[in-house]
């Protein structure tokens, strides 16, 4: 596993865009148009530049899989963040969007644990090298960063499939949110 650089940014936000295309939480949020596809990207640069500056990135050694970390507590709002989230309002949700999308945040965050955790915003492979091991060492490097930070590691996912992988990895769900589809909140100690 190796820390992203700045300049990775493309490689990133490409293999979680693919990885990500039909994700139901994903698509929950992203304005349903034409520039659906251009919008997830975008999507993905914006959480990029959210974990690089306020958290982790990590790219497999063959740059195949990466992983989106946040650090919740170190998160700062600052003009940065802001003209941050407003191009992400601009370009990826829409303003149509705007009020779901900020009361699914809302419920979210009310889930998520008051102690100091490390969230794994996004882990993804390159779809052309699923199911061949890499996001799992990846996920076995993640879970040892996390170990040496003393942080649980939590995450959402809507994918069915994922569970059991997660659950192989000693996380465990605690607790489910109802969005029209099933959000189900993890967590590894």
């Amino acid at each position: 596993m190796i820390k992203a650089k700045y300049t990775d940014k493309s490689i990133v936000a490409d293999i979680l865009a693919h990885s990500f295309e039909d994700n139901k939480s994903v698509n929950y949020i992203i304005k349903q148009d034409k520039k659906r596809a251009k919008r997830i990207r975008k999507l993905m640069e914006y959480s990029f530049d959210m974990c690089y500056f306020f958290g982790d990135v990590f790219l497999s050694d063959d740059r195949k899989a990466c992983a989106l970390l946040l650090l919740p507590d170190k998160k700062k709002t600052n003009l940065k963040s802001i003209l941050s989230d407003i191009k992400l309002i601009v370009s990826c949700i829409g303003l149509s969007n705007l009020t779901k999308a900020m009361n699914r945040e809302a419920k979210i965050k009310k889930m998520h644990p008051k102690e100091l955790m490390y969230y794994l915003w996004f882990i993804g492979v390159d779809p052309k090298e699923q199911n061949k091991g890499i996001g799992s060492a990846l996920l076995r490097e993640i879970i040892k960063e996390s170990f040496s930070m003393q942080r649980a590691i939590y995450l959402e996912t809507s994918t069915l499939k994922n569970i059991p992988w997660y659950k192989k990895f000693g996380f465990k769900i605690y607790n489910e949110l109802d969005l029209g589809y099933s959000l189900f909140f993890m967590k590894q100690e």
